[in-house]
């Protein structure tokens, strides 16, 4: 029985009862609700759909929860779903921003709460009771109010049990806190409002991506905009209930408040926490919580998990993992310009103690993404991969599959390729090559051209990447980790140029216009236009010469790629108009 599994791992030893009845948690902080509420969640919307559906719960590959992250085809009905937001302060009914049914805490004072007869007491009790009914579905009014007819179902100390219930109702929860400063069950059946449109295209201006009334720009960028701006806040483009989630928390952040934002996809599996961050100019924190399964190639670790209790299920190799990203900035002289988040923390979560553990790395492990590709590239790999947003892949058996496994393989992880040691950029490169290069497979590929082609430019794409990654590095006079003088950088910088200039063939147009405006900022640099390039040959000396000899091949690679960049777009147009009759 599911019931004996799960009472193992969330029962009643004294640290579950303890963690069960928010005894170990600051109930009047906001982080101290957030732990507590894991907790909660974990156990009521994770682990016990889980042992409930041992065999068939669609656990989460820790893959998806690397940035970017993927777009979830499937939604899984019978899992739980929710979306709730969290106040540092007492509620304000008018002024509140968004719509919600409102809840009242009967905490008045010690006396009157331990008092069943108080009237006011009562009274608060039943209208609290009458408004959560209301938004009940109509089989659940029985069974709720034969267990909490008379409870005080605000208590947040209640909040667990009444969980499933709260789970049939559509809308979001609310948390405030009361007059002693104590988190309650404050409103349920609110709306988020998200005003996707005006948020997108603010956004797009400001990182320059659109421009007002430039209708054209707006087709080319909308979709790069709009991922982005998702991506910030931990979600890619999906439902509703994220967008609008995802929105709300920006737009609280925006207004100083001190907040959380949590919501739970059917479709994703994954608990994910937007919060406050304390300084003001970052953008809101984010966080997931999901049961992942832990690759079977990452030994050592599972031998460590193992030993610390920290393993759900033993068989099937489950912890339950918390990780915190990071935010960045849109610059677009960044060849990584679409790299919204990264991981900053990884937490595994053991299910007994609540302990967590930075010590195990789940999802950033180098050496077992060079394992998994080179098991995609021989057939092996078993999982599943979405292609283009719209096409689930499950196997690798066919070379159909197998091309379209690593498009999508590398278009998900491309910024990691792009960013990581050349020792481990070596070792993909080798099983690229492999498979992509090899005699044997240039009849099926024959028959296959449009997938291969579409699998050799990512793969282009990240070799330029890699390069141009080297110039960013470059444009601070830093070359493979040590500082460089003026000169050792334009070497440097003119030398991976040339070489860009020859691969021009595979063309990327965000390339060309982030070598353009890095090559452009080094021209302009002060320092050097003063010390060396506006100062006579007489003046200088040997040195000297030979950095404004540098620079001036560094002026002429430029042009060249101006010239390409400005044939391309003539090019590009004519297409375009040509294809409109």
């Amino acid at each position: 029985m599911w019931q004996e599994a799960f009472s193992k791992y969330m029962g009643e030893n004294p640290e579950a009862t303890a963690l069960n009845k928010g005894e170990l948690y600051d109930l009047k902080s906001l982080d101290g609700l957030r732990l507590y509420l894991d907790h909660v969640h974990i156990k009521n919307c994770l682990l016990r759909p889980y042992f409930e559906q041992l065999e068939s719960y669609p656990l989460v590959d820790a893959r998806e929860l690397l940035p970017s992250f993927e777009v979830d085809l499937y939604e899984y009905k019978k899992l739980p779903g929710f979306s709730m937001v969290a106040l540092e302060r007492p509620i304000n009914f008018f002024q509140e921003i968004f719509q919600f049914d409102i809840l009242h805490s009967p905490a008045l004072n010690d006396d009157s709460k331990d008092s069943k007869s108080c009237p006011l007491f009562n009274s608060i009790l039943k209208s609290n009771i009458e408004t959560f009914e209301s938004r009940l579905p109509k089989r659940s009014h029985k069974d709720f109010l034969s267990e909490y007819g008379s409870a005080d179902i605000s208590d947040i100390e209640t909040y667990g049990k009444i969980l499933p219930h709260l789970l049939e109702i559509e809308r979001a929860h609310v948390m405030a806190q009361d007059e002693s400063g104590k988190f309650y069950l404050s409103g349920v059946f609110g709306s988020l409002p998200s005003d996707l449109d005006t948020e997108l295209k603010r956004f797009g201006i400001k990182i320059g991506k659109f421009k007002p009334g430039d209708n054209r720009l707006y087709e080319l960028n909308r979709l790069f905009v709009y991922t982005f701006l998702m991506e910030l806040h931990g979600f890619p483009i999906v439902s509703e209930r994220r967008t609008s989630s995802a929105l709300f928390a920006r737009r609280l952040f925006r207004m100083s408040e001190k907040f959380m934002v949590r919501v739970l996809g059917q479709s994703d599996r994954t608990i994910t926490s937007l919060f406050s961050h304390p300084k003001a100019k970052y953008y809101p924190r984010v966080e997931k919580i999901a049961l992942v399964q832990v690759s079977r190639d990452n030994k050592e670790t599972l031998a460590e998990l193992e030993k610390g209790g920290f393993l759900v299920d033993v068989k099937k190799r489950v912890v339950i993992l918390k990780v915190r990203y990071r935010q960045h900035k849109f610059n677009m002289e960044n060849v990584r310009e679409d790299r919204a988040l990264s991981v900053y923390k990884q937490e595994v979560i053991h299910p007994l103690t609540g302990e967590c553990s930075t010590r195990f790395n789940i999802i950033k492990d180098a050496s077992s993404m060079t394992l998994l590709l080179n098991d995609i590239v021989r057939g092996e790999y078993a999982g599943n991969i979405v292609y283009k947003r719209n096409e689930l892949i499950q196997d690798t058996e066919t070379h159909e599959r197998r091309l379209k496994f690593l498009f999508a393989w590398l278009s998900k992880h491309q910024r990691r390729i792009v960013g990581y040691s050349e020792e481990f950029y070596s070792g993909v490169v080798k099983v690229l090559d492999s498979y992509l290069l090899a005699p044997d497979n240039y009849e099926p590929f024959n028959d296959l051209s449009d997938l291969y082609q579409e699998v050799w430019s990512k793969y282009s794409y990240i070799q330029q990447a890699r390069k141009l990654k080297i110039l960013e590095d470059l444009k601070d006079r830093m070359f493979r980790g040590k500082k460089v003088s003026y000169l050792g950088m334009l070497q440097e910088m003119t030398g991976i140029m040339n070489d860009l200039k020859f691969e021009i063939v595979n063309y990327f147009d965000k390339l060309v216009a982030t070598t353009l405006s890095i090559g452009e900022r080094v021209l302009n640099d002060p320092y050097l236009r003063r010390k060396y390039i506006c100062r006579p040959d007489e003046e200088l000396t040997e040195y000297g010469l030979k950095v404004k000899k540098y620079y001036g091949r560094l002026v002429v690679l430029l042009d060249e790629f101006k010239s390409i960049r400005k044939s391309r777009t003539k090019y590009e147009d004519g297409a375009a108009v040509s294809g409109m009759f």
